[in-house]
């Protein structure tokens, strides 16, 4: 590897593990404002997703201007491509995070519920530990911790299953909550989501390490016999 390139991908490690963190963080203070009915703390997390567009725009024109100048290849190129889609994952859990605090907002107004339809602190809990595991992982290229990142998304996917019927129940035991379940339904969503980013950062951590591409393995094997 040249110094240059050397020099540039250590550039990418900062800007990506920077923005990682910014993420994270408004992952946390979104869900924060939610429990807490704290509307200052989630118009914080509405303004800091800017700074998130701003840092993922930044990121991807370093990645490509690293791929036009210098080349790279093997593992120096499943890394530049890695950050590339991990550098899009992060915008979009930045995207989650700012739509969890709208709902904070929304919710600031109501009435506590007596009983929450689903387990949102153990679900939020869950997500931010899968963010936290797979950008630790991103940082030291560590594939056990990539592949933790998996398994707790089995826990995170039954809390949103069971949501739904949960929410329905609910709505007919109050259906003058029915706006605030509503809410919580959606908060259920972006948590979901932001849990399969996670997942996305988790497997490209697994190809920058083993260049093995992860996604729809299943079908890949299908057709594998198929042939």
């Amino acid at each position: 590897m040249s110094i240059f390139l050397e020099r540039q991908v250590e550039k990418l490690k900062k800007q990506v593990m920077s923005l990682g963190t910014r993420c994270e963080e408004s992952v946390r203070d979104a869900v924060a404002a939610v429990l807490r009915r704290d509307v200052a703390l989630a118009e914080r997390v509405i303004e800091n997703d800017k700074q998130i567009d701003l840092e993922e725009v930044d990121l991807e024109e370093e990645c490509l201007h690293t791929l036009a100048l210098n080349q790279p290849v093997a593992f120096d190129l499943r890394y530049v491509i890695a950050v590339l889609k991990i550098n899009n994952d992060l915008e979009r859990i930045g995207d989650h995070a700012k739509n969890i605090a709208q709902q904070a907002i929304a919710l600031a107004d109501e009435a506590e519920l007596d009983e929450m339809p689903y387990d949102l602190r153990t679900m939020s809990q869950n997500v931010i530990e899968m963010l936290h595991l797979a950008l630790d992982a991103l940082v030291q290229l560590d594939t056990d911790k990539a592949r933790q990142v998996r398994k707790k998304d089995d826990t995170v996917d039954t809390i949103n299953a069971e949501m739904y019927d949960a929410v329905i129940a609910a709505m007919r035991r109050d259906p003058h909550r029915m706006e605030q379940l509503v809410h919580f339904m959606s908060i259920s969503k972006q948590l979901e989501r932001i849990a399969d980013h996670a997942c996305n950062i988790s497997k490209d951590v697994l190809y920058m390490a083993e260049g093995e591409i992860l996604r729809h393995m299943r079908l890949r094997r299908g057709a594998a016999k198929a042939t």
